[in-house]
């Protein structure tokens, strides 16, 4: 069984800062591409950045030069660094671990990230 545990969300003004963790715990699991994806109130899920085990990333143009997603030392676990943050970058942000063809994938639970004054 893999578990998935996002961390790190909260309340935050418009333009501060806000760190994301997630752990991908699973004793036989390896993933290949980690990601965070985001979901507004009233919108669809939507991508925000992935990172592939060999360091290649890719991020939604809405949140370019202003989040940057790294992998930890750590097997399976990944961090989301989001910087300037705006009114529109609310939502619930889910940590997604998965193998090479969507084999195996594993969602968090997500965490509530909320840019207001």
């Amino acid at each position: 069984q893999v578990q998935v545990v996002e961390s790190g969300g909260g309340l935050v003004q418009p333009g501060g800062s806000l760190r994301l963790s997630c752990a991908a715990s699973g004793s036989f699991f390896s993933a290949d591409v980690m990601g965070w994806y985001r979901q507004a109130p009233g919108k669809e899920r939507e991508l925000v950045a992935t990172i592939t085990t060999g360091g290649r990333t890719n991020y939604a143009d809405s949140v370019k030069g202003r989040f940057t997603i790294s992998r930890g030392i750590t097997k399976n676990t990944v961090s989301l660094q989001m910087d300037s943050l705006k009114p529109e970058d609310t939502a619930v942000y889910y940590c997604n671990a998965r193998t090479v063809g969507r084999i195996f994938e594993y969602w968090g639970q997500g965490t509530q990230v909320t840019v207001s004054s």
